[in-house]
């Protein structure tokens, strides 16, 4: 078999102690009964949380496996990661609650650790805010490493940090390296660097799962902490300069490890992979994907990994909106 459609996996849930429901609101995802639901991973290729296929001749397959099995029909031009992974990692966020104030490391950051340390950038694409909601992103200016040290555990540390309110369509990347959080009543989309370290700074004196206090890691984030980068505000996801053509398509963020562009349909946008992987995330409305005389439905809350070796295609709706993430190289 040979790939070249579409490919769903079936959702990974995490419960955490910030999380709540709303993403049963906005994109509109079933969760499991009875618990706090922080994060939805849609893509997904590590030890511990792998992407399985849910339909179609690769059901049960990992998506490591596929990387293994099919990695040039899949990626293209793309590259996995020095592991041989899939590059990319993502997930949905509800910040019912403050995150932690926090920091990754990027990839020189990284090596000096050694270990299990991994680089990691990320981007995140609002898609709701309660009204006041912020993230903070970024050390202001003149912040030092023995201040930030020294006021660590302390509630103001977060006045240490550049502070920006939020609304739907704000997109923010955040180079590791970056200290940063998101605020309460934030409802986000992540597209990341496949990583999965994270150095707490302050967790707001609460406790885990487990009734325990949750472990911060200073000595490691004063480590990777950038100090004396000017801080980057969100990008404003713009009007189109033709609001009658059937689709618009912005970039929103461009790092050496993912694009995302935000793509409106209003009736027919034809696309091409452009022999890359693309995830197509279904941000809101619905619709349907038109390709070799069969239709794939779109749905908000839908994720769609699209291999490189995927034909020209259409997707179709009256108003969708689709984040389409793929590597960082020219497109």
């Amino acid at each position: 078999m040979t790939l070249g459609h579409p490919l769903r996996f079936e959702r990974i849930f995490l419960e955490k102690v910030w999380g709540g429901r709303a993403l049963e609101r906005t994109p509109g995802i079933e969760l499991p009964p009875e618990i706090r639901v922080g994060e939805t991973w849609e893509v997904v290729d590590r030890d511990a949380e792998r992407s399985i296929v849910s339909d179609g001749p690769f059901a049960g397959k990992t998506l490591g496996e596929l990387v293994h099995e099919h990695g040039r029909e899949l990626l293209g031009a793309s590259r996995p990661t020095p592991e041989g992974r899939f590059p990319l990692l993502v997930k949905y966020i509800d910040a019912s609650e403050n995150l932690s104030i926090q920091v990754h490391p990027d990839k020189a950051a990284a090596a000096r650790i050694g270990g299990t340390s991994e680089g990691k950038t990320e981007a995140w694409y609002i898609l709701a805010a309660e009204p006041g909601s912020v993230v903070w992103c970024g050390l202001k200016a003149g912040v030092t490493r023995e201040e930030l040290a020294e006021h660590a555990n302390e509630p103001g540390v977060e006045t240490m940090l550049a502070r920006w309110e939020v609304r739907p369509g704000d997109c923010i990347t955040v180079p590791g390296g970056t200290v940063h959080a998101i605020g309460a009543g934030v409802t986000l989309l992540e597209v990341q660097q496949n990583s999965d370290t994270t150095y707490r700074i302050y967790d707001w004196g609460r406790v885990g799962l487990d009734g325990n206090p949750r472990e911060t890691h200073l000595e490691q984030a004063l480590e990777v902490a950038a100090f004396g980068e000017k801080p980057r505000p969100p990008v404003r996801d713009s009007e189109p300069d033709d609001a009658q053509a059937e689709s618009s398509r912005v970039r929103l963020s461009h790092t050496d490890h993912f694009a995302i562009d935000v793509l409106e349909v209003r009736g027919r946008a034809e696309l091409s992979t452009a022999g890359r992987f693309a995830v197509y995330s279904v941000v809101s409305g619905s619709g349907s994907l038109e390709l070799d005389g069969r239709e794939h439905t779109l749905r908000s809350g839908d994720t769609l990994l699209l291999p490189a070796s995927t034909p020209a295609h259409v997707v179709a709706g009256d108003s969708l909106t689709l984040v389409v993430s793929t590597d960082g190289g020219e497109r």
